[in-house]
């Protein structure tokens, strides 16, 4: 599946006639457990929008809550995924949480949790089942950054299955057509061809690095040209 979920809001007891709340949802997340979380977070973030940068219908953002029942804005039926990617959408940044009766019942379509000692239990079990069977998100992944553990599934048939690595151990995602893997210890997008997803700043530099190497190149081709007696500002 490549387009954005869009599916009941709640399950199909519940009284079609109930009045939706109105107003702002304001995002009502837990503060990271650290440094590390944020970075992360923050990495993901960054590096798929400098990927998608020419692209404007998807909604990706961290530790924002998703509001996914109709019936009251603060209940149980919330969820604030650490990363999550909607495909379909706008990329509207001013959005305060993600209320999905009011982005025509989309669910993400891709999450990331960065695990920690108090909510690793919660990623694998309670979230990985609601983002299966209400969210049928097809890419749920899990990330520790102290211990680099690392687990992908996609939803087949309404079931979540692990995910095969490939030989660099990185797992495929069909939502955004690209592998995620480690590199430095920090959980980083892969292209198809194997080619790491930079960030803004690696881009600059890199193409900044391939400037100079084109000057590089031209200023040892123009003393060439000088040995061989030719100069080369009057051939330009």
């Amino acid at each position: 599946m490549t387009i954005a979920q869009s599916l009941p809001l709640v399950e199909s007891h519940v009284n079609p006639e109930i009045i939706f709340p109105e107003g702002e949802f304001w995002s009502d997340e837990p503060p990271l457990e650290s440094n590390l979380h944020l970075q992360q977070i923050i990495l993901l973030i960054q590096c798929l929008e400098w990927w998608w940068r020419e692209r404007e219908d998807y909604f990706a953002a961290g530790n924002l809550t998703i509001y996914y029942s109709p019936n009251q804005k603060k209940s149980e039926f919330c969820r604030g995924p650490d990363f999550f990617v909607v495909l379909g959408t706008n990329p509207n940044p001013n959005r305060r949480s993600w209320v999905v009766w009011q982005e025509d019942g989309k669910y993400p379509n891709l999450i990331v949790e960065i695990l920690s000692d108090s909510t690793a239990k919660v990623d694998r079990e309670e979230k990985k089942q609601i983002y299966q069977d209400i969210f049928r998100t097809p890419d749920y992944f899990w990330f520790d950054p102290e211990s680099l553990e690392f687990e992908g599934f996609t939803l087949i048939s309404g079931q979540y299955q692990p995910i095969a690595p490939n030989a660099q151990g990185w797992l495929w995602s069909q939502q955004l057509g690209l592998y995620l893997g480690l590199s430095a210890n920090k959980l980083r997008y892969f292209t198809p061809e194997g080619e790491l997803v930079p960030t803004p700043a690696e881009a600059a530099q890199q193409a900044e690095n391939q400037v100079e190497q084109e000057r590089q190149k031209s200023a040892k081709l123009a003393a060439k040209l000088r040995e061989l007696g030719i100069n080369p500002d009057e051939n330009l």
